[in-house]
């Protein structure tokens, strides 16, 4: 260094250099600190340069975004202790004059050592600025420039003062004088009071938001403990310890910190402007990820110079002609060594915060970016997938359009199910996040192979680089199995969406599933879904294994040809070179196996980035529509034209995905013909599009709403009517905005601060037809998330007939709702979805068909008291309705649909004048009887299952959860878990694994004496050797790292020469030959662990994935009913996945790191038994440490898995119900909810994470502390042995390194195993009785239909749903003949509903039996009895596939019998027939002669029939979409009829099954169903007194006991009896009577 003479930089023996470097970095420090301090403009270039740097999202900022309040302010006090600053500026002020005193006695004494002079003053000006910063800018946090200042005065003051003590312990110099001496010792130490004082400064200050008092009780700690509490990970302490001693529960676990929440995060994302995906999450996490990156090079660096001072060590404490200067050094070496060691470490825990904070942002944001998208998108839930026949191939040879066409693989489906958004969420946000937190591999890496390579140059020369050659001949297998990697990913992603996809259907439809005994065929297709899926898995797998050989060969091939050409060339492998440049080779390799396993990763990555890319730019609706949108952009004022609420000039289509020009290339003709069918109404969930397939030989047609004009009048009640399939529904999803407009305008705004001068907000309220309910109570469902007003909510309760109801219930509107509102009836659901819509203080109330749900009665009371009271005065009322006559006297406006048009529209006294009115009136008035008395007697299924007394004391209990809250499991995973894991894959695969992991351990031993005796044979058994630790923590590594090379241990052993082996200079390659086969031999046991562990995991995965789905399909409804679908939905999703990817990954794992630290405890104990000591007190404290990770761990990561669920199970519900959601213009508060839901989850995966990186650190610093304890032991006693000293300190870090991954892989065991635990859970379900008894199956005419008067015989009935709760069923005793028509009455809760149920086996009696046909039902499987029933239930329930496919799912009939049952539910007419579908007149003549007769139901079918022609084109081959949305709920009754009629069965159970139909076609049904159904013994539960008056007997239960049993007539005269009272209710009692009477008498002919 030119300032001091002649001696070099790095000459530390030279004191001018000592201080030279104690002056150097802290001047530059402040003279760049004193700079950026200056007032000067940044230029813009700068400004920008420096912009990734800054902090996305600081503590405050997040505070402010999350603030909702407008009057609420944040003010950050800000408190600075003037002791600190008084210390500050003290002891930097001493500081700074002793080096001033120090520089002017230097000048005096020494003129001429002009740069001893200029050092000390510019150490004191150094002092100086730390002084002069604290007074100008004092802070309450630490001031970080003044930190590091401190840190490097710290380090030159060592410098110095222990450069002065060696000199003197070493060659003798005296030490200077006292003074000056004092002044070195004092040096360090202030710098240490100082740093101590920065160290216990809050690293940010509460704000008023923040009780001090909160935190670390629920306030997270981490965002204003001390410096030092950061930097040693102590705040997260507190949790460890909370966990170690007890089971933690969600209020434990401190709240996130505003920065990580997802409310303020999303915000500030939202705003980011970038062409990419990609580049919105760099700009979102540039700082963190940059941080990542450059602390990951440090920590890289630092782990290289653990080998170099081990180097310097061994080299100093050589035996021959060791001094006291050589002695000496290996300590400063050792101690530096630990130094750097604990430096690695902290330089790794940070690296690993940021990244994964980073990996936490992106999850959040994404999580809700995806959610968001889902409140704004078109509602595409009935639209056809229309590649769901195309099977996803198997790699092969492709052209070049069959590329184009899999890059296409991922784009949006029409149709994206719940499944597939869901994966979006569960699978593809996590896997971006995980990639992430890993992303310092891909910057580590490639560092750590070029410092390795220079090492290995100067051991080898260019010997060392032939080996790297390896690596190029294998680049292109690499390229070929990467690319094949991306396409395999694809493939299992699109299996995996079709398998979640099939699931979705199937859990949602299981109690269908379970009416029709179709079980067997639904658990079938899903478990092809799941083979489809296992395929690619295998492929995939294989992928792995063909990387895993070239990767894991490469490293052993690498130094095979190094060896090989270094001694060709003549060159000795001696000890030293051999057992280091081994060491090296397998640090590299490391790395290089991290490279291409990363390349996958990012490629899979980059395919779930699409994804989620492509799903975020679908097709949104307008401003108009989302309330989200509107409030993001400019506030619009108003027109006078967009007041109201109408159409005008508006032509709208069913929402459908366009497809791009290069799809549609080879299918231009189909495609342009491809078309919706016919829709009227709705399920709720926006779009009922069937889309013609190309190549399919029926073409649906296209529906649209055409040149609609309407504007419903202002403060009035308008009416829509018009028969099924007319468009009624399509008209009010128009006006929703819910349709796509293509030409016109829709006259609708929605303004929720706009309050009118009635109080109503300026917004609409909408009730759906089939009604969306939340997973709440029924208040809850009313009140809708607006405040409780309670003479309101109590006037809606009233208004809208449910204050009987909520009497029976005997929670009353605490009652809890089930998921798609599964304890209410079809009516009481209807009316809970009305007071909803009537609640809301909207100016716009829309009714979709509310009267078609309830009966006559009711109907009256609604509009009575409902639509002409007061609730619903001066708002405008649109309802959808057939009960024209009941509503007219208070409608102003009448709207009737045909056909997608208006056909007649006007105020009712104009309608009236020109005789219009009378012809509709004439029309619904047939429909309006059709719905008469409809529900009467409805029945909650809650008061049955639950109907539990009150307590006699009268207290008030607590509504009980109809759903419980998840089970958890505490304590450690069970034995009983690892065994069902074990057996499922098999216990011969893992002994087979577990041998082949010792095998692998003693080949790395075998691999060490090999290069030992290959020494020897050169005769120099006497030359030091060096070993190399390759202990370096890379965190999420869990492949072949660790149990292949990374790990050495070195047999011990005394030094000899052999005779045995011939001399290594003239037999060089058979040395290197046995070399190579060890070598070889280890990677390929490698390969077949690998190889054994995908077999037992597939097996696995396969095995339980069957159980799981048997069992639920199988279980009883009472679990259906209880349990929400996104909790069963996580089951199959997250948890398989873990099994399918991780699980058995995890557990190879901790067998390979605990035989890796039984082998390092082994050679520890035979060559270092003196070590043993401070192993056995450092592995108390690994013990400690461990337990507590451990317990804490896993009760996070278990607390994780469920609050994962709500987020599922409510996405699920606001995708079925967003039209609902979207026309309350609810979406924030569902946001918001959503961001609530997503900080738990998150808050629980965080906290696992940092009690990890504490351990890290922890277990990192014992490490060192084991190293260095070793070290020091190693110099002061082994004198002559260098090799056996770094045989020593290799095995203590090997020991160390390995308990570490031991226990890291332990937990991730457990927490994987968590999965297993939950699938086990469900595997103990409550189960249905047998399927199929096999001895006791009944035979094959069962039940017979011909001439039986005992048919069905019910004897002495006790039914109770559970043995604590009372009976739903007293003694009930009756027998029906064959061929009769019963119907089923009795008021709510009377327990007819679960006399159907007994009849069907869903309930079992407690006492009597059921026989049908003299057989006793319960001794026969649940299978053989439902397969030869059918039971039609108020919810027609349709499946994705074809037509014929939910008509015949077992194809036990031809197309001609399907043509024919559609035929006779009026689902097709004679002309859309195929010409070679025999005609049902031909074919059954006695059954259709009396339709074809009579004129007036001639002329109905004919108007029917002309309508069905001009609006859809219904085949067999025509796709339905999951749940059956793209038809209409009337079509999709009539199809669940036609279904019926196809069974032919003796017994048919109906339960309300044609609210949803218009007159004629509900005249035509009935027909067909007393034709079709004369020798079938047909018992319906009636809701409709009209549907059953002619029926042959009426049972009427009351209280669960058959209160009247008789023909119709008999009933109706029967003084104060039941069915009397009900008819005389109705309204309708003279045409009742009539009808009655007219019965009997055709009875008497």
């Amino acid at each position: 260094m030119g300032l001091c003479n002649t001696s070099g930089a790095l000459d530390f023996h030279d004191a001018c250099i000592r201080g030279t470097w104690a002056t150097i970095p802290a001047t530059v420090l402040v003279v760049v600190f004193c700079l950026f301090s200056l007032p000067i403009k940044v230029p813009a270039v700068v400004r920008k340069a420096t912009k990734p740097f800054k902090t996305f999202l600081t503590l405050h900022e997040a505070e402010a975004l999350d603030i909702q309040d407008e009057k609420e302010t944040l003010e950050i006090p800000i408190v600075v202790p003037v002791w600190r600053t008084v210390v500050f500026a003290l002891l930097g002020l001493v500081e700074a004059l002793c080096w001033v005193g120090e520089g002017s006695y230097r000048a005096v004494t020494t003129p001429s050592d002009v740069w001893g002079i200029v050092r000390a003053f510019l150490i004191a000006a150094t002092w100086l600025y730390t002084v002069v910063r604290p007074v100008v800018s004092p802070a309450a946090t630490p001031p970080y420039d003044v930190f590091v200042v401190y840190i490097l005065h710290l380090i030159g003051g060592i410098l110095m003062l222990g450069g002065a003590l060696y000199d003197a312990a070493v060659f003798g110099i005296s030490l200077p004088h006292g003074v000056i001496l004092a002044g070195l010792y004092a040096n360090p130490i202030i710098a240490i009071v100082l740093l101590a004082v920065v160290m216990g400064m809050p690293i940010d200050v509460p704000s008023s938001r923040v009780k001090k008092a909160d935190i670390g009780l629920t306030v997270t700690p981490e965002d204003y403990t001390t410096l030092f509490g950061w930097v040693t990970f102590s705040w997260v302490y507190p949790l460890v310890q909370k966990g170690r001693n007890t089971t933690l529960e969600d209020v434990d676990v401190w709240n996130l910190s505003p920065t990580y929440q997802s409310r303020p995060l999303f915000i500030k994302f939202s705003n980011i402007v970038q062409s990419s995906l990609l580049w919105k999450l760099v700009a979102a996490n540039s700082q963190d990820l940059m941080l990542d990156a450059g602390l990951t090079i440090i920590s890289v660096i630092f782990n290289y110079s653990v080998p170099l001072f081990m180097s310097l060590i061994l080299t100093a404490i050589d035996g021959r002609g060791r001094t006291a200067e050589d002695t000496t050094r290996a300590y400063i070496y050792a101690l530096l060594m630990f130094v750097c060691t604990v430096a690695k470490a902290q330089a790794d825990v940070q690296h690993l915060w940021f990244g994964r904070r980073a990996a936490t942002h992106i999850r959040s944001e994404l999580m809700a970016a995806i959610y968001d998208k889902a409140l704004k998108r078109k509602d595409f839930s009935g639209i056809v997938d229309k590649t769901e026949e195309k099977k996803v191939e198997a790699p092969g040879p492709r052209t070049a359009e069959d590329k184009k066409k899999e890059e296409k693989a991922d784009d949006p489906k029409a149709g994206a199910d719940v499944g597939k958004i869901v994966n979006l969420m569960a699978g593809d946000a996590n896997k971006i996040s995980n990639m992430v937190s890993g992303a310092y591999y891909i910057y580590g890496a490639p560092l750590e192979i070029v410092i390795g390579s220079v090492f290995l140059y100067q051991l080898l020369g260019w010997s060392a680089f032939t080996g790297f050659l390896v690596l190029l001949l294998g680049w292109p297998l690499n390229s070929m199995l990467s690319k094949r990697s991306v396409r395999i990913q694809k493939g299992t992603m699109a299996a995996r969406d079709k398998r979640m996809g099939v699931l979705n259907e199937l859990i949602g439809a299981v109690k269908f599933i379970k009416f029709f005994a179709w079980e067997d065929k639904w658990i079938n297709k899903a478990l092809d879904a799941r083979n489809v899926e296992m395929k690619w898995m295998v492929k995939s797998r294989i992928n792995s294994i063909l990387f895993y050989m070239l990767w894991n060969s490469a490293p052993v091939l690498i130094s095979i040809v190094a060896f090989f050409t270094y001694v060709v060339q003549g060159n000795e492998l001696t000890i030293s070179k051999a057992f280091t440049a081994i060491s090296l080779f397998s640090m590299i390799r490391v790395p290089l196996n991290i490279i291409p396993m990363w390349i996958i990763q990012i490629l899979q990555t980059g395919v779930s980035l699409k994804r989620i890319e492509v799903y975020l730019g679908e097709e949104e609706v307008t401003d108009q529509v989302s309330s989200l949108k509107k409030d993001a952009s400019a506030p619009i004022l108003l027109g006078p034209d967009e007041e109201g609420l109408g159409l005008r000039n508006a032509t709208l289509k069913w929402n459908e995905v366009e497809e791009k020009k290069e799809d549609t290339e080879h299918h231009v003709k189909s495609s342009t013909t491809s078309s919706t069918s016919t829709v009227d109404t709705h399920n709720g969930s926006g779009d009922e599009t069937l889309i013609g397939l190309p190549g399919s030989d029926v073409v649906d047609h296209k529906f649209e709403l055409k040149d609609i004009t309407v504007t419903f009048p202002e403060g009035e009640l308008s009416v829509i009517t018009g028969p099924t399939a007319s468009g009624k529904t399509a008209l009010l999803m128009a006006v929703l905005g819910e349709l796509t407009l293509t030409s016109g305008q829709i006259i609708m705004s929605k303004d929720t601060s706009r309050i009118d001068e009635f109080g109503n907000m300026h917004a609409i309220s909408y009730a759906a037809q089939s009604p969306w309910l939340r997973h709440q109570s029924i208040k809850d469902n009313i009140l809708f998330g607006y405040p409780l007003d309670e003479a309101r909510y109590q006037a809606v309760i009233e208004a809208c007939a449910l204050r009987p109801d909520l009497r029976v219930l005997e929670d009353g509107d605490m009652t809890e709702i089930g998921a798609k509102g599964v304890s209410l009836s079809g009516g009481q659901k209807a009316r809970v979805a009305l007071a909803r819509a009537v609640y809301a203080r909207t100016k716009y109330v829309l009714l979709d068909d509310p009267l078609s749900a309830v009966d006559s009665h009711t109907s009256r009371f609604l509009f009575e008291r409902l639509l002409m009271g007061p609730l619903l005065k001066n708002r405008t009322v649109v309802l959808v309705t057939h009960h024209v006559e009941l509503v007219l006297p208070g409608t102003q406006y009448l709207v009737r649909m045909l056909d997608g048009r208006i056909d007649t529209q006007g105020y009712i006294k104009d309608l009236k004048a020109q005789g219009t009115l009378d012809e509709i009136a004439q029309d619904e008035s047939a429909e309006a009887h059709a719905e008469d008395l409809e529900n009467a007697p409805e029945e909650a299924v809650v008061d049955e299952i639950d109907g539990e007394d009150k307590p006699a004391d009268g207290t008030e209990k607590k509504p009980r959860k109809l759903v419980k809250d998840e089970h958890r499991e505490t304590g450690g995973v069970k034995w009983n878990i690892y065994k069902k894991y074990l057996q499922a894959s098999s216990y011969f695969i893992w002994s087979i694994l577990l041998f082949l992991v010792f095998l692998n351990q003693g080949l790395g031993i075998v691999e060490k004496l090999w290069i030992k005796f290959w020494g020897e044979a050169y005769g120099q058994a006497t030359e030091s050797f060096m070993f190399r630790s390759a202990a370096s923590h890379d965190q999420e590594f869990m492949t072949s790292a660790f149990s292949h090379g990374l790990l050495h241990h070195h047999s011990p052993g005394p030094v000899y020469s052999t005779r045995t082996l011939p001399d290594a200079r003239e037999h060089p390659l058979f040395y290197v030959g046995v070399y190579a086969s060890i070598g070889i031999g280890s990677a390929m046991v490698g390969v077949a662990s690998s190889a054994a562990q995908y077999t037992g995991a597939l097996r696995a995965s396969r095995i339980l994935f069957k159980q799981l789905l048997v069992t639920v399909v199988r279980a009883t409804f009472r679990f259906h009913d209880t349990t929400p679908q996104g909790r069963m939905l996580n089951r199959f999703g997250k948890d398989i996945e873990t099994i399918d990817s991780s699980l058995a990954g995890s557990m190879q794992a901790v067998n390979s790191s605990l035989a890796a630290f039984f082998v390092s405890i082994l050679t520890v104990a035979v060559v270092f038994p003196a070590f043993l000591i401070p192993a056995v007190l450092l592995g108390f404290v690994y013990r400690e440490l461990s337990i507590g990770y451990l317990n804490t761990g896993r009760d996070l990561r278990r607390m994780e898995s469920n609050t994962r669920s709500p987020i599922f199970s409510d996405f699920g519900e606001v995708l079925e119900g967003i039209v609902t959601v979207r026309a309350f213009s609810a979406e924030k508060r569902f946001l918001d909810g959503l961001h609530r839901k997503v900080d738990t989850t998150t808050k629980m995966w965080y906290g696992f994470w940092m009690t990890n990186r504490w351990l890290l650190l922890n277990f990192d610093c014992l490490g060192a502390v084991g190293v260095l304890i070793t070290c020091l032991f190693s110099i002061a006693v082994l004198v002559d042995s260098a090799g056996l000293a770094g045989l020593c300190i290799t095995s203590a870090l090997s020991f160390t390194t390995s308990v570490y991954w031991a226990c890291r892989f332990w937990t991730g065991l457990e927490l994987d195993l968590n999965s297993v635990e939950r699938i086990v859970e469900y595997l103990d379900l409550p189960q249905e009785p047998p399927a199929v008894i096999e001895s006791s199956r009944p035979p094959a005419y069962w039940p017979s239909s011909t001439t039986n008067d005992n048919l069905v015989t019910v004897e002495n009935l006790v039914v109770k749903y559970a043995p604590e709760l009372p009976a739903v069923l007293h003694d009930v005793s009756f027998t029906l003949r064959a061929g009769e028509r019963i119907g089923l009455l009795g008021r709510t809760g009377s327990g007819k509903s679960t006399l159907a149920m007994s009849i069907l086996r869903f309930v079992d009696p407690t006492e009597g039996r059921i026989l049908i046909d003299g057989i006793d039902i319960s001794k026969i499987g649940v299978h053989d009895l439902r397969e030869r029933l059918t039971f039609i239930p108020q919810d027609a329930t349709l499946f994705s596939g074809t037509l014929r496919e939910n008509l015949d799912p077992f194809n036990e009939h031809d197309d001609n019998e399907c043509w024919e049952a559609l035929y006779r539910v009026q689902m097709v007419t004679t002309s859309q027939m195929p010409s070679e579908a025999t005609t049902p007149a031909t074919s059954r003549p006695a059954s259709i002669r009396g339709v074809e007769r009579e004129p007036t139901e001639g002329s109905i079918a004919d108007s029917v029939a002309t309508d069905m022609d001009a609006k859809t084109s219904v085949s067999l081959k025509t796709k339905v979409s999951p749940g059956g949305t793209n038809f209409s709920q009337g079509q999709r009754q009539l199809i669940a009829m036609a279904r019926a009629l196809l069974r032919h069965s003796s017994i048919i159970v109906l339960d309300e099954a044609t609210s949803s139909i218009d007159f004629a076609t509900d005249a035509k049904i009935q027909k067909a169903i007393r034709d079709e159904f004369t020798n079938s013994l047909l018992l319906t539960v009636a809701h409709r007194l009209r549907t059953v008056i002619d029926y042959d007997r009426l049972i009427v239960l009351d209280k669960g006991q058959v209160a009247e049993f008789d023909t119709p007539l008999n009933l109706i005269h029967k003084e104060d009896g039941i069915f009397r009272t009900m008819c005389l209710k109705s309204g309708t009692f003279g045409e009742l009577e009539a009808a009655a009477k007219a019965k009997a008498e055709r009875d008497e002919k």
